[in-house]
This record gives structure tokens, sequence and C-alpha cells, in this order.
């Protein structure tokens, strides 16, 4: 049970955010636009935060801080990127509710990673 809540949840976490992060290089000219300041500079350092959130999370390292910078990222995509968009007609609230979601997972594994660090400190 322990691979399956410790190591299959990380990789089920953070490959979404590593390959999240290769749209944002494969297509920083077209998500620019949806950037609120900065276009195309500001794509390509979240694909970077992200893919270093990805890397934080599978190898353990840093991981409580990567994933609570990670909630606070999607939280802010939320409002900031996604809200604007939306509209009586369109799908725009369902990236609202993803990304909430996401910064929700991101936060509770902060605090599981946290945990884990302060743990493993008290046995030093």
């Amino acid at each position: 049970m322990k691979i399956l809540t410790d190591l299959v949840a990380r990789l089920l976490f953070a490959l979404p955010m590593a390959v999240f992060a290769s749209f944002h290089f494969m297509n920083a000219e077209g998500m620019a636009s949806m950037a609120p300041f900065g276009g195309v500079i500001t794509v390509y350092i979240t694909g970077l935060a992200l893919l270093a959130a990805a890397i934080s999370i599978i190898i353990k390292k840093k991981a409580s801080l990567a994933t609570l910078l990670l909630g606070v990222f999607f939280i802010l995509t939320a409002v900031v990127v996604h809200v604007p968009q939306m509209t009586p007609d369109n799908m725009a609230i369902a990236n609202v509710l993803k990304d909430t979601a996401l910064a929700g997972g991101a936060f509770f594994m902060s605090g599981v990673f946290k945990k884990e660090e302060e743990s493993q400190e008290g046995e030093s």
C-alpha cells in the first residue's frame, strides 16, 4: 500500500506537471496572449517552474516548498488567467475548477511532505 500512496501518487501528480511544462515550451507563442504580463518570457518561466516542481516531487527534495508554491501558482492561474476568460457560453469554468482542484492537491501534498521532513529531522 505504501508504494501506491507514496511513489505512484507522486508520479501521478508530478508527471502531468512535466507534461504541462512541455506544453509551455512547445507552444509559448500561442500561450503568450494568456499571460497577464511578460508574454512569451512569462510562459517560459512558468514552464520552468512546473518542471522544477515535477522534479522536486519525484525526487522528494524540497517537495513541501515546491508543492506549496505550485498550489499558489494554480490559484493565481485560476484567478488571473481563467476567470477573465469566463463567459456564460464557454468552458473557462472547467479550467478554474481544474486549477482549484490541483491547488488543493498541491497544498495537501505540501502538508504531507512537511510532516515527512519534520519526522526525518527528528530522527537525525
